[in-house]
């Protein structure tokens, strides 16, 4: 209603017959409060308490006679019925019904044709309207959020990633915690296992800090930024030979565990139609990994690998205990002596290799709610430390029990009959089954990042470069039960160049720190170096006397 307008006045006109181009102008003669005061006549005696004011609406015409023109033109006209007051020519039971519309709960569902208010409303605004967003939204019914939205994709908080990463760090590897104590000496290898705990440690957080010092979002791309296309591709080698090795070696050590326990645990499952494939080799590598290990691997966060993770330090668990309860009830013969090895053994730095590097840190520090630094640091301290745990319980309880007789497996130092460490058995093969896909994350990663960095997440490309992985990797344990040297020459360059070189080596080319502060950034690429040098030369003496080959089945 503009400004000033007096609707009793307008009411009041069309009442006493004035036709419609009057009550129009009288709409289009609105003036302001100065106006008004304006047109008081001088003369008129003015009320203090209650001043009189007239209004401008009645006036069609100025003071001078001259018609007054509109303030401004073509103005819309209202229509000033409220629907309240009964009009001319209208039934008094059609206003109740057209005043009472909206008390009605079903006025939307009734026939609303008959029931009309005076201004011709006949349901409430915006009915049945929804926001564009929303249409744009629902119009597909495939749109997922998370194919398009960073922050609609699942996260892990604390304890998933926790989970997550301590697996990957032990991975196979606590079962040959005993036999790198034969190999270095258990003083020596108690030693080594601390100082390399804390070092992985260190390390881990290095590459999330170096991530954030390039502004890069994965490993591979901050070797890049540091050391262009050359420093990619041989990032890229490493970290994919790795994890690819890595799931080799799982899937064989499924197929040398499961079978037996099968066996042992049901003598006559070989007898049993179908069943008996549960004890062949074969068939428990192609059914479990393809079965199990397979849909998981097709995840494409790895905070959904959570629940997976957590079995696989539950399956350790009982690994851990089964090798402590069941030692000490061991018959003598099958124990070793300790005595050359309790300090100091050559086996020195074929030791080293038995720590596991976790090479997902940026992966499980991108699935964190909140990626900080902080938070980040917690999980890997966390990780570590009760990784470092586990493993030197294990290693002083294996090698306190067989001594020089310890194997790579302690497992296979008990006898076949133990039902216990026949369980524990089967867990450890499970286990390898939910730590396979941590490693097939690892190598999809790479490839996308390698060859198709700038572009889109694509559900083609990621089913086909998982399922080649998966098959690729089931194949070789099938045809081979040993990768020996060669597996262990690809293993041991790898570890080193990630976990001790490319860190430190970044991190002094990112960072803007004194030199002393980089030293031990140094030492570690230093220890790195020496490390790697020794092992491809211990393996290289291995290939050239065909010793540790790889074994057809």
């Amino acid at each position: 209603m503009p400004k000033g307008t007096n609707r009793h006045d307008v009411r009041k006109a069309e009442a006493n017959g004035h036709d419609a181009e009057e009550a129009r102008s009288l709409l289009s003669h609105s003036v302001d409060d100065d106006d008004l005061i304006d047109h008081l006549e001088p003369s008129q005696p003015q009320r203090p308490s209650a001043p009189k004011r007239h209004s401008a609406l009645a006036l069609s015409t100025l003071s001078n006679g001259q018609p007054r023109t509109p303030r401004t033109p073509n103005r819309v006209r209202f229509d000033l019925g409220d629907g309240t007051e009964e009009e001319p020519g209208r039934d008094s039971s059609s206003n109740a019904r057209a005043g009472s519309w909206l008390n009605e709960e079903d006025y939307l569902d009734g026939d609303t044709r008959s029931i009309r208010s005076s201004t011709g409303q006949m349901a409430p605004l915006l009915t049945d309207i929804e926001a564009p967003s929303v249409t744009l939204a629902t119009a597909d019914s495939d749109f997922l959020p998370e194919e398009h939205l960073e922050s609609a994709r699942p996260k892990s908080n604390l304890r998933n990633a926790f989970m997550n990463m301590a697996n990957s760090i032990i991975g196979a590897g606590i079962i040959g915690q005993p036999y790198a104590f034969r190999q270095a000496g258990m003083l020596m290898g108690c030693i080594l296992l601390v100082a390399l705990t804390c070092t992985v440690d260190w390390t881990i957080r290095l590459i999330v800090v170096n991530s954030k010092l390039s502004g890069a979002d994965s490993f591979q791309s901050t070797v890049e930024f540091c050391f262009g296309r050359p420093g990619l591709i041989a990032i890229s080698i490493a970290q994919w030979a790795f994890a690819f090795g890595g799931m080799i070696a799982f899937c064989i050590i499924v197929g040398d565990t499961i079978p037996h326990v099968l066996a042992a645990l049901f003598p006559k499952l070989k007898e049993l139609p179908f069943l008996w494939l549960l004890t062949d080799r074969r068939a428990v590598i192609v059914l479990f990994v393809l079965g199990i290990s397979y849909p998981l691997s097709l995840y494409r966060d790895i905070a959904k690998l959570a629940k997976a993770s957590a079995f696989a330090l539950i399956s350790m668990l009982v690994i851990v205990v089964a090798v402590i309860t069941q030692g000490v009830r061991l018959e003598p013969d099958l124990k070793g002596p300790i005595k050359g090895s309790l300090f100091v053994n050559s086996g020195f730095f074929q030791a080293v290799g038995v720590i596991s590097f976790d090479h997902n840190s940026l992966l499980i520090y991108g699935s964190l709610k909140k990626p900080t630094l902080d938070r980040f640091a917690l999980v890997t301290h966390y990780s570590t430390g009760i990784s470092m745990v586990m493993c030197l319980i294990m290693a002083f309880a294996g090698f306190l029990t067989f001594g020089s007789k310890t194997k790579g497996n302690v497992l296979n130092n008990f006898p076949a009959d133990n039902i216990l460490v026949n369980i524990a058995r089967l867990c450890f093969g499970l286990n390898m089954l939910a730590t396979l896909p941590l490693e097939a994350f690892v190598c999809r990663s790479v490839m996308t990042t390698f060859y198709f960095p700038d572009e889109p997440y694509n559900v083609s490309r990621h089913l086909i470069f998982t399922t080649s992985l998966v098959v690729t990797s089931v194949v070789l344990a099938l045809i081979t039960c040993d990768l020996g040297s060669v597996l262990e020459l690809i293993g041991a360059t790898s570890a080193c160049v990630l976990a001790y070189i490319l860190p430190p080596l970044c991190f002094i080319k990112l960072s803007a720190q004194s030199w002393k502060a980089k030293i031990p950034a140094v030492l570690c690429i230093v220890f790195g170096v020496s490390v790697l040098c020794i092992s491809v030369l211990q393996a290289m003496v291995k290939i050239i006397r065909q010793e540790g080959g790889p074994m057809t089945c």
